[in-house]
């Protein structure tokens, strides 16, 4: 670490937060919960995203991710993880502070000395505190990674054994230190006491005191007190707290949620006692939980909903027999919502394919919380004096990005969704638009909901209008008569008579005059290729980021031969790590497009930059091989019309089967190296695209003797063909069909099942 530096490191730029953090609002008149308290106790969470040596700077091709959404009631995050073995010293990754810079929360990354048992040694904690003259070379290096990064501090973990007064005293020494180099923050855990002990103190007290305050001395800007706390430890850490100048809320108790999650016990009156101010803040250890013990992503939200919000799933309504109520009944909800322009389009940072203006731009599963829109203040707060429309983060289809918001159910009285708390000025060129789609066209019986600071308990309501289609419309509202007001509030209203209401919010977004574009990028530069194998390259691309006005992020795109183009990824950095990036047939380069989107999502012109492929060729080693299968619907319908290499042949050119077990099997006739799979579906022949294919797996193996190993699965498909780029060596391979239409239809239809390669 004392010799990084970011000029000669190759990997920095693209660990870069670009989202600065930004102000938030928290109006106690507009909390959702009434036991909630506004301004008192906070929350930090200390999370682990993913092991420590496994946290891809900006995101990846796996949809599975922890994609946290609850950001309104945390003001710290604390990037959990390092280990004897990995390294002491974690720096959060960008998406990450991209997300909860958006939403107005602080980031701080973790240093961690590991008790002995777990490897930790005294001499590593020693190093860290050494001092040369009047500095602290390792304090210098931590400030100056938190500044290039972007994030906002430090938590420090000393847990090792074996230190004395002396290291204790220096540890403070440093922490002091490194504050005045900048705007650094550090949060201390409660365990290494001053005498260098090891002694968890759960509360603040003499004998730790003064790695929060020291005389007139701060030393850490806040403690997080071990999980034994009682409360009357955290009564005199209040005490204490203040009797040093210091507030009580600098003070986070802690709780691990890692195992237990919400059945986790957890002593709430003492911390934040019912109808009494708040003791101290709270900290919570691992909140992940409600996604590592999640079936899948809808179990996920489950858990999540009922971790935060409640058993309800309502923050307003935290009623439950279990002690666990949700954090949304202890603390107010607070908003990053404070400017314009304000634009969301519901994204959770993560999805099985990604649209632009509604466009599919790519069927490839992804995670990228830089991406992530400000989630909804509230999830979810719905009055209706009939039944209660249910609002969702909806994954199956979206305007931009990979999710959108959906309501849906029995429509038989006005329902009020509040979504956001905001302060955000109206002027006499302000718009308010929303983007929906209808089951058809016809009445959206929807209507924009907006609040003023004036009265921010009263919706003005806003109609929508009709739709024209079944597809994405933009429905765009002048604010011209609210003008000098401030808006408090923006929800949706629903009115009407509709047994099953299905609606979808693509977007909703407040802005000035008409929508502005980003001026685009230049000089994009390829840094450097990696050849995956002659088929895949991963990439390092750069660029100088576009001037003037803001920019919201970067996507980068391939160019297609038929005109189409195909989304690769997106950050607000200037730089971007490509991780694959497939050759389609022979083409001899690849066209890289990068087009800078501002931040009220106008898109610039593209800057481009082009990569080469190798000429080696390749070829379809299925064409005329053996093929076998599990049936076939027809004498005409075998497993040969699967690889000769024709789909114009008619409806018989093709091979079918309506076995319950669906496969196809071709021989290579020896092992060879493949780079990608072509599978032709039922639409590829000419006939109706409620045939192709929906799920299916391809398989391969070397011989007869080995068992099948899974290179390709699929789920949800609807195109007529598709390509999976692989790296595999196989003589057999195997398509197993599982769902074979988009409908009930039994058959499978495959007109061409290709493997590519050399």
């Amino acid at each position: 670490m004392l010799t990084w530096d970011p000029a000669t490191d190759p990997d920095a730029r693209f660990n870069r937060s670009r989202v600065p953090l930004r102000p938030r609002v928290s109006d106690p008149a507009l909390k959702a919960n009434a036991n909630a308290r506004a301004g008192e106790g906070k929350i930090a969470s200390l999370v682990s995203f993913g092991p420590t040596s496994n946290n891809p700077a900006q995101g990846s091709t796996n949809p599975n991710h922890y994609a946290f959404g609850h950001w309104q009631y945390i003001d710290k995050l604390v990037f959990w993880g390092g280990s004897a073995g990995e390294g002491l010293i974690l720096a959060p990754n960008a998406t990450v502070i991209d997300a909860a810079h958006r939403n107005g929360v602080k980031v701080y990354g973790t240093v961690f000395f590991p008790p002995t048992a777990y490897g930790g040694q005294i001499q590593w904690v020693r190093d860290f505190a050494q001092k040369s003259g009047n500095r602290y070379p390792v304090a210098d290096k931590l400030a100056q990674v938190a500044q290039y990064y972007g994030f906002d501090g430090w938590f420090i973990n000393q847990e090792t054994a074996g230190g004395d007064a002396a290291l204790a005293t220096e540890l403070r020494n440093e922490m002091r230190y490194a504050r005045t180099l900048g705007p650094v923050e550090f949060m201390w855990y409660d365990a290494m006491t001053e005498s260098g002990a090891v002694s968890w103190q759960d509360a603040l007290t003499s004998a730790n005191d003064s790695f929060l305050q020291e005389g007139d001395r701060r030393t850490s800007d806040s403690m997080f007190l071990d999980f034994g706390w009682s409360a009357s430890g955290l009564d005199s850490s209040r005490t204490l707290a203040r009797s040093l100048g210091r507030g009580e809320y600098e003070l986070y108790s802690g709780i691990d949620t890692e195992a237990n999650g919400y059945n986790t016990s957890v002593p709430w009156g003492s911390v934040f006692p019912a109808g009494q101010p708040h003791v101290t803040s709270l900290g919570i250890y691992r909140p992940e939980w409600t996604y590592t013990s999640a079936a899948n992503r809808a179990d996920f939200h489950t858990r999540e909903a009922r971790y935060w919000d409640g058993a309800n799933s309502d923050p307003s309504n935290t009623t439950t027999t279990s002690a666990w109520k949700g954090l949304a009944h202890h603390v107010a909800e607070s908003s990053a919502v404070t400017a314009k322009p304000f634009v969301t389009s519901f994204g959770a940072g993560q999805g099985d394919f990604y649209h632009s203006a509604g466009v599919r731009v790519s069927s490839t599963g992804w995670n990228n919380l830089s991406l992530q829109d400000v989630p909804p203040t509230y999830r979810w707060l719905v009055s209706s004096d009939g039944a209660k429309l249910t609002p969702s983060i909806d994954f199956a289809d979206a305007y931009e990005g990979g999710s959108s918001l959906r309501l849906t159910g029995t429509l038989d009285a006005v329902n009020t969704v509040r979504l956001y708390q905001t302060k955000l000025p109206v002027a006499a060129d302000t718009k308010l638009s929303v983007v929906v789609k209808t089951p058809a066209a016809g009445p959206t019986r929807l209507k924009a909901a907006v609040s003023f600071t004036d009265a921010p308990t009263s919706f003005t309501a806003l109609d929508l209008g009709s739709t024209a289609s079944t597809g994405w419309e933009r429905k765009t509202l002048d604010l011209a008569a609210f003008s000098g007001r401030t808006i408090a509030q923006i929800g949706l209203q629903a009115a009407g008579s509709v047994p099953s209401y299905d609606v979808r919010v693509g977007q909703i977004a407040v802005f000035d005059g008409a929508v502005d574009t980003a001026a685009a990028p230049t000089g994009v530069t390829v840094l450097g290729v990696t050849d995956v194998s002659p088929t895949r390259k991963s990439l390092r691309l750069a660029w100088t980021a576009s001037a003037p006005g803001p920019v919201h992020h970067y996507e980068v795109y391939r160019r297609n031969a038929d005109g189409t183009r195909t989304f690769l990824g997106a950050t607000p950095n200037d730089a971007y790590f490509v991780p694959q990036l497939d050759r389609v047939g022979t083409e001899t380069t690849t066209t890289l497009d990068v087009e800078a989107v501002s931040a009220e999502y106008g898109r610039s012109p593209a800057a481009t930059t082009t990569v080469a492929w190798s000429t080696a060729t390749e070829s379809n080693l299925a064409l005329n091989r053996p093929a076998t299968a599990s049936g076939q619907c027809n004498a005409s319908e075998t497993p040969a019309k699967a690889v000769n290499g024709s789909v114009s042949g008619g409806n018989g050119d093709k091979w079918c089967t309506t076995t319950s077990a669906k496969w196809l099997e071709v021989d290579l006739g020896a092992a060879r190296s493949l780079s990608r799979f072509t599978v032709r579906h039922a639409a590829a022949g000419g006939e109706s695209a409620s045939w192709n294919t929906r799920d299916f797996t391809v398989k391969v193996r070397g011989s007869t003797a080995d068992p099948w190993t899974t290179a390709v699965t699929v789920s949800g498909n609807t195109a007529a063909t598709t390509t999976h780029p692989v790296t595999a060596t196989a003589r057999h391979v195997r398509l197993e069909i599982t769902a074979p239409t988009q409908t009930t239809d039994p058959a499978a239809r495959i007109y061409e099942f290709e493997a590519w390669g050399s």
